[in-house]
């Protein structure tokens, strides 16, 4: 009986190891045949020029054939993330962000993005920083997320 239960353990944890979090740089969460699927790409944070705050940018793919709604992320890096819009030169903090079945939500320099404020330490060029995205009805998605030099612009 013993030797079941470890086993059980076992493959219950490798599960949750190998599905909550990825270190590829695009990560992928399914909420059932139904529902939203989501995948995460493109993620970054440019090196902070400020010793205490950052912003995050990615694109948040949703290929199913409901609407997702990011509600926070959260990371080791700080705990106070928050959710912006920029509209008319003004940043505006929001509760959520929709991720439209069929379609997709980036965040990017100048429109929606993540404010990281109050940092643990001051991240670098070349570090990852591992963050969770939390959704009202999907499981989150675990992403690596590289830090690139300041001034960084993705391609395309």
């Amino acid at each position: 009986m013993r030797r079941r239960t470890a086993t059980a353990v076992v493959a219950l944890a490798a599960s949750f190891a190998l599905g909550g979090c990825s270190s590829a740089p695009d990560a992928m969460a399914h909420a059932g045949a139904k529902g939203p699927r989501l995948a995460v790409s493109g993620a970054y944070i440019p090196q902070p020029v400020m010793a205490d705050m950052a912003a995050g940018y990615f694109t948040v793919s949703n290929t199913g054939d409901t609407d997702a709604e990011l509600t926070s992320v959260s990371s080791d890096l700080t705990a106070d993330i928050t959710l912006h819009t920029t509209a008319d030169n003004r940043m505006r903090k929001v509760n959520s962000l929709t991720v439209p079945a069929g379609g997709r939500l980036t965040l990017s320099s100048g429109g929606t993005h993540l404010m990281l404020r109050e940092l643990a330490h001051k991240p670098v060029a070349g570090d990852k920083v591992a963050m969770e995205l939390h959704f009202a009805k999907a499981d989150p998605i675990g992403v690596q997320v590289p830090v690139e030099p300041a001034g960084y612009r993705p391609k395309g």
